[in-house]
C-alpha cells in the first residue's frame, strides 16, 4: 500500500497525480427521521399556539358580549297596567246602582231580574217597563245604558251579569247609575258562576306576557 492512499481505503483507491478523491461522511437514517419528526413538532406547535392566541383574543370577546346580550335579553315586564291599577278604574257591584227596565211584552222580568242582581251585591234603583225609546224596541238579551264615563267603569261591571247585552252612553250625570233594559230574547241573566269568573276576570286581569328584546 501506498503512503498516499488515505487510511481505511484499503487500497482500493491510488492516488495519482494531484487529484484524488474527496472524502464525505454518510448521513445518519437516524438523525434525518429525527429531523423530519423535530420539524413536523415544530409545525405543530406553532399551529396549536396560533389557535390558542386566536382564542385568547376574540373568545374572551365573544364570551363577554354573549354574557352581554344574556343581561340585555331579560324580559321586560309589558306596558299595560297591573292587576291593582285596572282594580281601581272599575267600581264594585255595590257602588253601582242599576234601575231594571222591561222593553218586553212580558210581565215580571223586571222584578225577578232586579231581586237576582241584588243578591250579587248591587244596588237596585228604579224597577218597571222601559221608556218609550226603547219600550217593544230591544231586539237582543238587553242594553246596558249609562253616562259616558261609565263605558269603562259601571257598565262593563254590570255587563258581567248579561252576556251579549249592548253597552250604550246617554247624556246623565251620574256614572254610578245605569239602567238595564231587558230586551226580546232575554231568558235570565247569566248563571251566577260565570258571571262571577267574568267579573274577577274584568276586575283582576292576569298581567300581558313578559316582552322579550331578544
Amino acid at each position: 500500500m501506498s503512503m498516499l492512499t488515505p487510511p481505511g481505503m484499503g487500497g482500493k483507491y491510488r492516488i495519482t497525480g494531484d487529484k484524488y478523491p474527496r472524502m464525505r461522511r454518510g448521513r445518519s437514517r437516524t438523525r434525518i427521521v429525527l429531523a423530519v419528526v423535530a420539524s413536523v413538532a415544530a409545525v405543530g406547535l406553532i399551529g396549536w399556539g396560533s389557535f390558542q392566541l386566536v382564542d385568547v383574543f376574540t373568545g374572551g370577546d365573544k364570551a363577554t358580549a354573549a354574557d352581554a346580550g344574556s343581561a340585555h335579553c331579560k324580559a321586560k315586564p309589558s306596558a299595560s297596567a297591573s292587576p291593582a291599577q285596572a282594580a281601581k278604574k272599575l267600581p264594585a257591584p255595590g257602588g253601582i246602582t242599576v234601575n231594571v227596565l222591561n222593553a218586553t211584552p212580558r210581565g215580571g222580568l223586571a222584578k225577578k231580574t232586579a231581586d237576582e242582581l241584588k243578591k250579587r251585591g248591587f244596588k237596585i234603583g228604579e224597577v218597571g217597563n222601559a221608556t218609550k225609546e226603547y219600550d217593544k224596541k230591544v231586539k237582543g238579551t238587553g242594553i246596558l245604558l249609562g253616562a259616558t264615563s261609565a263605558t269603562d267603569a259601571a257598565l262593563p261591571v254590570l255587563g258581567t251579569q248579561l252576556a251579549g247585552a249592548e253597552l250604550k252612553a246617554d247624556a246623565r250625570e251620574k256614572p254610578a247609575e245605569v239602567d238595564l233594559i231587558i230586551g226580546d230574547t232575554f231568558k235570565e241573566l247569566s248563571p251566577r258562576p260565570d258571571a262571577d269568573k267574568s267579573l274577577a276576570a274584568l276586575t283582576h286581569p292576569k298581567p300581558a306576557p313578559a316582552k322579550s328584546r331578544c
